[in-house]
């Protein structure tokens, strides 16, 4: 581990590979640059902190690179052991930013990084599943006033606001990036649907077609998901709790049925719902010998796996990312510890995905710091017009063009508007 007076890396010699790998980034991440570009002219984040617990990739990297061209003051840590890339970690560090991250960090280590973070006193925080926010509001719920708002990214940590929120703990304003449409029906979409079959395809080297792929929920994570496998020639099957979109996945031409019957036919597992528990020792007993568990959502208890650790006869890592568990004389492989395997066995959401949600992620903190002191307690969302402006810029970035609304148009919505 190399460790500095703001850093703690794995490798610091790391960096110039780290730095070529944003550079890349940024060449698909247009539409944040365009965002960078007038934060290094307008400074809105002038004298402001920012703490950050996300996955640190390029990506993120190119997003902490815009927030100090706004003028603010950052901290980084990772948002889940398995996610860091040692190599934009050492960049980071080598460009001063305060980071402090590693690939397969220890629990203790993870939340040490994350209470350092805390301890930056950050104004307004950046969340990819609600541990920073969590650990502020149970052990330094003094640093509150101080705090503009907070930033989530992902639908697990909206998951965990909204139960604060509902239980009235939730002590200051949270904007909920990931409900933009340039973030939850691009980054969702399209983002976890590619990267989490490459995830299970580097860990594997699977053939997809023919197998029988097991998409677990079927939100936008999980429609992303089972439409790229099909792309690969899966026979996709789909479990649900919600009625509608059980119904959405059978108009799609997806197989619908209980996990309970789909653990006995299914080849590859794939868990993205944000909860607990959705495959258990109970289904994972019924599966075929060879059966391939992974998990998309942002935490492993998706899948129950201490029970299948207790239940194994042995355990071992056949592969990178790959552990084998005998149970009841079968074989069952969990990929990437059961952690997100778009990052612990790949490398997370392409660039130019990612370039909407962190124009999220940027355009965030300035409206909470043009808002300071005028926005409650609870969760919010960006106003439209902003979700729109994203979409814009990304267009710009790709050079499409579209139409504009003639006058005559305009008069004529207007008019229904108004009832005339």
């Amino acid at each position: 581990m190399d460790t500095g007076k703001n850093y703690e890396v794995k490798d610091i010699s790391l960096a110039g590979q780290g730095a070529r790998n944003m550079e890349l980034a940024e060449l698909n991440m247009g539409a944040l640059l365009e965002v960078r570009k007038r934060f290094s002219k307008e400074k809105p984040l002038s004298g402001i902190r920012v703490g950050l617990a996300l996955h640190v990739t390029k990506e993120t990297g190119v997003l902490v690179r815009t927030l100090i061209a706004g003028g603010a003051d950052v901290a980084i840590t990772g948002c889940n052991p398995l996610s860091t890339q040692d190599d934009v970690a050492a960049a980071l560090a080598e460009e001063g930013v305060r980071v402090r991250a590693y690939k397969g960090e220890t629990t203790e280590d993870y939340y040490r990084y994350i209470n350092n973070v805390i301890d930056f006193k950050p104004h307004i925080t950046i969340d990819d599943g609600c541990d920073l926010v969590s650990e502020i509001h149970k052990n330094h719920a003094h640093l509150v006033p101080e705090i503009i708002c907070g930033c989530e990214e992902t639908t697990t940590g909206i998951i965990r606001l909204k139960a604060m929120e509902q239980a009235g703990i939730l002590k200051y304003p949270m904007i909920a990036v990931n409900d933009n449409k340039t973030k939850h029906m691009v980054d969702n979409y399209y983002g976890t649907g590619q990267s989490s079959i490459d995830g299970i395809l580097r860990a594997t080297n699977l053939l997809y077609a023919g197998k029988t792929f097991v998409a677990c929920g079927y939100g936008s994570c999980g429609k992303g998901v089972a439409e790229r496998a099909k792309g690969l020639g899966a026979n996709v099957i789909v479990t649900e709790v919600d009625n509608f979109r059980a119904l959405q996945a059978h108009y799609d031409g997806y197989r619908v049925m209980k996990m309970a019957d789909a653990a006995k036919i299914g080849d590859v597992f794939c868990t993205v719902t944000g909860n607990k528990h959705v495959i258990n020792i109970e289904h994972m007993k019924q599966m075929k010998n060879g059966a391939i568990l992974a998990n998309s959502g942002h935490f492993d208890n998706e899948l129950q796996l201490d029970p299948l650790r207790k239940a194994a006869s042995s355990v071992r890592q056949v592969r990178p990312f790959m552990d084998e568990f005998v149970i009841d004389g079968k074989k069952l492989f969990v990929l990437g510890e059961g952690r997100l395997v778009n990052l612990a066995a790949a490398e997370g959401h392409p660039s130019e995905v990612m370039s909407t949600s962190f124009c999220g992620q940027a355009l965030a903190c300035e409206y909470g710091v043009r808002n300071k002191n005028k926005l409650e307690a609870r969760i919010l969302k960006l106003p439209e017009e902003l979700d729109d402006q994203i979409a814009g810029l990304q267009l710009k970035a790709m050079g499409v063009e579209i139409d504009e609304f003639t006058q005559e148009q305009k008069d004529y919505l207007d008019s229904w508007e108004e009832g005339t």
